[in-house]
């Protein structure tokens, strides 16, 4: 096993932990935090198996992915922001 394989087999190790963030967390900001989490090993999964296998496509996907996990991470806390806003 390489380096890079075990990498792979630690990000997907992690992912578990991350999904019991986003289902069970006690808040929003806890379930966003969550989301974030697995959008960003998503996209190292997607960095670290281009590196293994070769195919440049997976590199593009992990960049259109960090690209839509940023604007879903600043759509959340705006929403998150906004709505602490309307109970005050």
């Amino acid at each position: 096993m390489s380096f890079l394989e075990g990498m792979l087999l630690a990000l997907m190790l992690t992912l578990p932990f991350a999904i019991y963030r986003l289902v069970r967390g006690p808040s929003l900001p806890d379930r966003v935090v969550g989301l974030d989490l697995i959008t960003s090993v998503s996209v190292a999964l997607a960095a670290l198996y281009a590196l293994v296998s070769g195919q440049t496509a997976f590199l593009d996907v992990a960049i259109a992915l960090a690209l839509f996990a940023f604007l879903a991470t600043l759509g959340l806390a705006r929403y998150i922001e906004y709505r602490g806003q309307k109970g005050d």
